[in-house]
């Protein structure tokens, strides 16, 4: 069992405690530095009155990352199915020969 660690991460100018698994550790890092960056893009390209509406835009931005993501690899799941499906009725065809 490995041992906890405890980190804190700064997001939108306010710190986070956590205990995390050490293999969490660079994940989350990665993700607050990302999230910061966003937060940078978003305050200079619009008028932004408050940080929870940076931050409620950057949630919308990651969320439909994730949902584009699965679209496109359900698209690619069908596209390779149909080609298996194909694949399988030509070889039955040739071994019915």
């Amino acid at each position: 069992m490995s041992e906890k660690l405890k980190i804190k991460l700064s997001i939108a100018d306010r710190v986070y405690p956590l205990t995390v698994d050490p293999s969490q550790e660079e994940g989350l890092r990665s993700a607050t530095k990302k999230i910061e960056a966003m937060i940078k893009q978003f305050e200079q390209s619009y008028a932004v009155r408050d940080k929870q509406d940076v931050l409620a835009m950057c949630a919308l931005q990651f969320a439909a990352q994730v949902e584009q993501k699965q679209i496109s690899g359900s698209q690619d799941n069908e596209i390779a199915l149909t080609r298996l499906q194909n694949l399988d009725k030509k070889l039955s065809e040739l071994l019915s020969k």
